[in-house]
């Protein structure tokens, strides 16, 4: 009986060997959801775009994204996409990858006459 017990534990030891070993706090934890793709296609308007509509870019995160917004309300908009380097944490290269990802086409309506 000592023999089939030690066996069993053997087996059951080769089995889980090869196996990488999971935390509980592992085993509970979900997968972070993926940002959804920016094509450019449908390129993120800065001057229109919530925070996290901006966040969306490659690169983005919560806090860059509210620095953008924070710009725009300060400045009145972008003028041009160029602009988005004078927001702290976009760099040259940065700015290179989100370029054909992003617009700054004016609203539908003039914001002066509100038509």
């Amino acid at each position: 009986m000592r023999r089939l017990s030690c066996a069993i534990v053997t087996l059951m030891l080769a089995a889980t060997v090869g196996a990488p070993a999971v935390t509980a706090d592992q085993a509970k934890a979900k997968p972070a959801p993926a940002k959804p793709a920016v094509t450019s296609a449908s390129p993120v308007n800065i001057n229109t775009a919530s925070s996290s509509q901006i966040e969306v870019l490659p690169g983005i995160g919560a806090r860059t994204a509210e620095r953008i917004v924070e710009y725009r309300q300060k400045n009145g908009g972008f003028k041009k996409i160029e602009e988005l380097m004078n927001v702290k944490g976009i760099g040259e290269k940065s700015f290179l990858k989100l370029k054909p990802l992003i617009t700054v086409s004016a609203d539908k309506t003039d914001r002066a006459t509100g038509k």
